[in-house]
């Protein structure tokens, strides 16, 4: 099993709320497919299904994915992985892939978030997690949306409509749907509402990322790179511009591919050395 040989490799990162999985071809160092889909209940499900699709979409029978990483939330749920990796080490190589220049990682999903320094060859030097029950993350502003009755993919452009943001002050997401209801019923807009709520996160996100340190480029990867107000309240907590692009929200996944090519190729070494000593 070679990356010469021109077969697949695929980066599946199972999320408690999306998967996102992507194909990589190492003859030609590109990624052509990729495609997310709600995990479900089913992880390992989700996973057959992000691989059957980027088959479909590359034109490729599934046979030529010769070697699956996976990562994420559910990384141990992929049946047909050749390896996981954890997602700490996928999201900083893939932001450093997508972003050369990147010296800190911001990886803001469903459940967790992780604010992560990395070196120069995407190795992880430090990392800060948050430890409060979806704190500072994705599921908080799930919980908000379904206080507003509004749906989440519209939570962020509605945010950036607002002209005074009201905060909220609970940590705790069950509890911040309480505090959103009460600021609905004293009759402020929604707009404001959702906008406070992306600069609360910011506030413990940013808390958590002065802790490794904020010089240099920061990358932010995951679902939460398609939230515009998110982006937006980030920016402006941290004070400086974040590395955004289309392809951020599949950072894990890329990252995944790069770190199997990378043990492929030390595998390869290794049996040519072994071949040469016999």
């Amino acid at each position: 099993m070679k990356p010469s040989d021109g077969t697949f490799i695929a980066g599946v990162d199972l999320g408690t709320r999306m998967t996102k999985c992507i194909l990589y071809d190492p003859g030609t160092d590109t990624f052509p497919a990729r495609s997310t889909d709600y995990s479900g209940h089913n992880l390992a499900l989700a996973a057959e299904k992000g691989l059957a699709e980027v088959s479909r979409l590359a034109g490729i029978d599934p046979g030529e994915i010769f070697y699956v990483a996976s990562t994420g939330y559910g990384r141990y749920q992929a049946p047909m992985r050749q390896t996981q990796i954890t997602d700490i080490s996928c999201h900083a190589m893939g932001a450093r892939h997508l972003f050369p220049g990147t010296t800190t990682v911001l990886d803001v999903g469903a459940q967790n978030t992780k604010a992560i320094r990395i070196e120069e060859n995407g190795r992880v030097v430090k990392f800060r997690m948050n430890d409060k029950c979806a704190s500072g993350a994705g599921r908080f502003l799930e919980r908000v949306s379904k206080g507003l009755e509004i749906e989440l993919e519209e939570v962020g452009e509605l945010s950036l409509r607002s002209k005074d943001p009201q905060p909220i002050s609970s940590i705790c997401a069950v509890l911040a749907e309480s505090e959103v209801i009460n600021l609905v019923t004293a009759g402020h807009p929604l707009e404001d509402i959702l906008m406070g709520a992306h600069m609360s996160i910011s506030d413990r996100i940013v808390a958590m990322l002065r802790q490794i340190g904020v010089d240099g480029e920061t990358s932010l990867t995951g679902g939460i790179t398609r939230n515009a107000g998110m982006v937006k309240a980030l920016e402006t907590k941290i004070g400086k511009p974040l590395n955004v692009s289309e392809d951020s929200e599949f950072a894990g996944a890329i990252g995944a591919c790069l770190l199997a090519r990378r043990r492929l190729r030390k595998l390869e070494e290794r049996m040519a050395l072994n071949n040469q000593k016999n």
